[in-house]
């Protein structure tokens, strides 16, 4: 097997789109003739071809000391849960290995290989029990132009079954159209979030999706497309957690932007704020390749202050 610092190069050759769309190479309208060319010996080639067909893949990270990692963050990160949103956001301001986490180098080089750009790890949440979260898209939350350069990870921290609410997923749903608030006649922001999430709801019924949930073992990771309808499962066992550490990842020149803040018909996008977690680099949007002054706008997405020190200025 070749060096896996080495395996998105070797997919450069196979992914190259005479039409230079500026598509993710997956989210083309030539995806399978990009495909066809890839060797049936290819290390990536399952991944490549379940993430273009389905969405996701599924990894074990194989990582040597995970248990001593996921150990550390559970027990760290116990008493800052709040009592109602069982999350903690940006936890790799302050935990080592939380930010570890983020740029484990498996999960890098498979995403650099799907999007044969530079991922940026940029956000993290931690999880303590199920969120039964409601089915949704992140392309509300968190978006790119060009569309779709963004993906989710979700790592378990512990085993999942179908007993601590694990999460869901519609295979294929990354194809559907990206939805936001103005499809649905709504203005800008989250006050009716309800409202979206009848509509996703309605949408995977509408389009027949097969609704599928992950089990798997600490350890491993599931990897999804911007689009992908997903969320949390109910928890059966309310005595079970559910650890688990979801980062999300943007790509290198791109514009950073959150669709459900925006409202572009009037010229108010909220662009976003991005810290590389892999370099530190507090980084600067860019559009066709020439970067964007963010004290230009006057909706931005910010991070809490104060940054940690290691976070510096392109």
């Amino acid at each position: 097997m070749e060096e896996p610092a080495k395996l998105a190069q070797t997919l450069d050759l196979f992914f190259r789109d005479p039409t230079a769309t500026a598509f993710p190479p997956l989210e083309s309208p030539f995806a399978e003739q990009l495909l066809e060319g890839i060797p049936a010996g290819h290390p990536l080639r399952d991944h490549v071809l379940r993430f273009a067909r389905d969405g996701y893949t599924v990894v074990d990270l194989a990582i040597s000391d995970f248990d001593a990692i996921a150990s550390r963050i559970i027990r760290d990160l116990a008493p800052r849960y709040p009592s109602g949103n069982r999350r903690v956001q940006e936890a790799w301001m302050f935990h080592e290995d939380v930010r570890a986490l983020a740029c484990t180098p498996k999960i890098l080089e498979l995403l650099a290989a799907l999007y044969q750009r530079e991922p940026i790890p940029f956000q993290t949440l931690n999880f303590d029990v199920g969120t039964e979260q409601a089915t949704h898209s992140d392309v509300l939350h968190f978006y790119s132009e060009p569309a779709r350069y963004m993906c989710g990870v979700w790592v378990a921290l512990e085993d999942m079954d179908a007993e601590n609410g694990p999460l869901h997923y519609y295979p294929g749903s990354h194809r559907l159209p990206d939805y936001d608030l103005a499809d649905l006649g709504m203005a800008r922001g989250f006050e009716d979030y309800s409202r979206y999430e009848h509509f996703i709801a309605a949408l995977a019924r509408a389009h027949r999706l097969e609704r599928k949930e992950l089990y798997v073992k600490k350890g491993h990771a599931l990897i999804w497309a911007a689009n992908l309808l997903h969320g949390g499962s109910p928890v059966k066992d309310p005595r079970r957690t559910r650890q688990s550490q979801v980062t999300h990842y943007f790509f290198s020149n791109c514009v950073w932007w959150t669709p459900g803040d925006s409202d572009l018909i009037v010229g108010k996008p909220q662009l976003r704020e991005v810290v590389d977690l892999k370099s530190g680099r507090l980084l600067k949007p860019r559009h066709h390749g020439k970067p964007v002054d963010l004290s230009n706008f006057e909706n931005v997405y910010r991070y809490p202050r104060p940054l940690p020190e290691w976070v510096k200025p392109e």
